[in-house]
């Protein structure tokens, strides 16, 4: 494996994706969700720390996103496994399938 060189923040991987930043916040908040090591806290500041992905979680990301949108109710059943916050969830529960 290939050594990781750079990483995005979770601003930037929403704007990949097509996706809210609030709603990728809540799926990575819990690092349980993509692989180990492909979520990454990067120190901007004394205590100021932003979440990154490397290449790899992103990828993982985007098969898991796409692999939900399969039906309505893989989506359905993707949100309430992976989203902690009802309002993020009704929020895009009904957004297309992509």
């Amino acid at each position: 494996m290939a050594a990781t060189t750079y990483v995005c923040s979770i601003e930037q991987v929403a704007r990949q994706l097509n996706e809210e930043q609030d709603f990728i916040e809540a799926i990575v908040s819990n690092d349980d969700n993509l692989t180990y090591g492909n979520i990454v806290s990067v120190q901007i500041g004394d205590d100021d720390y932003i979440t990154a992905l490397t290449d790899h979680g992103i990828e993982e990301l985007r098969d898991m996103l796409s692999s939900a949108r399969v039906s309505i109710d893989e989506w359905h059943n993707f949100l309430e496994d992976f989203i902690d916050d009802p309002k993020i969830i009704d929020r895009v529960k009904n957004l297309r399938l992509r």
